[in-house]
């Protein structure tokens, strides 16, 4: 027996309804703030992550899903969205176009880490991305979409997460006095933090590891590091989030996980959901696009992961709308009846009634019990006598109570009773 690999998941039909709800708001809400969608491909060269994503961090060293192809390129399946973008908005030239260009795409990434609580190797996610405007108001309409997104799916107790860690002008000068530190109390960091120290230490800040949190605790802020223009841009992104009524934790261990992430950073935390409490995350990365070959292009985004937002629509008992299933059954006895049970099953398809037909000539009673399954509000039966006289038996579930309708009388008559207000 074959099974679906570690770290992926079938998404049944019974679990259907929360992915449509989702998918649903995602782009009824991505229309209502201006965003387009685009979609790109599921694979990229690999140098796109290598350069834009960084060669020091966990996703390039360790989750990538790269190969190389029958021409001996070296490809990568999508382990974020960010990048590809960027890659796709200086191929087009979208810089001609007003600014910020706003897109949107619900994507599959994938990433070879360890399975945990709605967290998988092939995962799916909302990114929403501003490219092209620096100004602190783009920040907070990219945090303003992300929660009316949650708030329209009925999610509740989360927050919102917020720092800045500065950019190409102050963030060496944090980073220095940040390594300092860190070296002056490596012997009480985790060896995991201790080789993180050698490559990135900003990354020792978003340590899970529990013997360096008394190291961490303690440690430097960003934000008491910033630069004139990035204390200006972060007071400006916080003033806005006030005008818009959305309230915020300061927290300064928040670094997010990319080397292309400068000033905003920010994350979306529900309780409950596992270890990892994360629904989804984001910040500003004005150095991509030069990192990537283009001029320096302002931009900001978030990944939001659809696994995290229905584990926390599940565990706070939110109920999407069902699937809608059949609203008729044609039931027959005998052979012609069953072709002309099929032929009118499609006739009421093609007039918008969701039909269901039984297969395999089962008894008129085994499809009885089929219909009363699917939750029909009507049973269609055709026999003999039906297909002489060119009618149907309409039997209503509910009471048990049956009529005779003509054929060519059957769509006014069901759609008096399925679609009267």
């Amino acid at each position: 027996m074959f099974k679906a690999p570690r770290g992926t998941q079938d998404i049944l039909p019974a679990e259907q309804p929360y992915w449509q709800l989702a998918r649903d708001k995602i782009r009824e809400v991505s229309s209502l703030y201006g965003f387009r969608r685009i979609d790109p491909p599921l694979f990229e060269e690999t140098g796109l992550f290598v350069r834009g994503v960084g060669e020091t961090t966990d996703i390039v060293e360790k989750e990538m899903y790269t190969f190389k192809d029958k021409g001996g390129e070296s490809l990568t399946l999508l382990p974020e969205g960010t990048a590809s973008f960027m890659r796709a908005y200086l191929e087009h030239g979208m810089q001609v176009l007003p600014q910020p260009v706003k897109l949107y795409s619900t994507l599959p990434l994938f990433r070879y880490e360890r399975p945990q609580a709605g967290r998988f190797r092939q995962h799916y996610q909302f990114n929403a991305e501003a490219i092209g405007e620096a100004h602190p108001a783009v920040d907070a309409e990219i945090i303003a979409l992300a929660w009316s997104l949650y708030s329209s799916l009925g999610l509740k107790g989360l927050k919102l997460q917020l720092n800045s860690i500065g950019d190409s002008r102050c963030r060496p000068g944090y980073n220095k006095l940040l390594t300092t530190y860190l070296r002056e109390h490596q012997k009480r960091l985790a060896k995991t933090d201790r080789e993180r120290l050698s490559r990135n230490p900003l990354r020792v800040l978003d340590s899970k590891e529990s013997a360096s949190q008394k190291v961490i605790a303690q440690a430097p802020k960003s934000v008491e590091h910033l630069c004139e223009d990035c204390a200006a841009h972060f007071a400006g992104l916080r003033e806005y989030l006030g005008l818009m009524g959305i309230s915020y934790t300061l927290n300064h261990r928040l670094v997010r996980g990319l080397d292309y992430y400068t000033r905003t950073v920010f994350e979306f935390w529900a309780a409950g959901i596992g270890a990892q409490n994360a629904v989804g995350g984001g910040g500003r990365y004005d150095g991509l696009a030069k990192l990537l070959g283009g001029k320096d292009t302002p931009g900001v985004g978030f990944g939001l992961g659809l696994e995290r937002i229905i584990l926390a629509m599940q565990q706070q008992k939110i109920s999407p709308p069902p699937d809608p299933g059949p609203q008729v059954y044609l039931l027959y006895h005998g052979a012609a009846a069953q072709n002309e049970a099929i032929r009118l099953a499609e006739k009421l398809r093609g007039a918008g009634i969701r039909a269901g037909v039984s297969m395999g000539g089962r008894s008129l009673k085994a499809q009885m019990k089929q219909a009363d399954r699917e939750g029909v509000k009507f049973a269609l039966i055709l026999g003999e006598k039906e297909i002489e006289k060119s009618t149907v038996t309409a039997h209503i579930m509910q009471t048990g109570e049956e009529f005779t309708v003509a054929q060519g009388q059957l769509l006014n008559w069901l759609s008096d009773r399925l679609f009267r207000r």
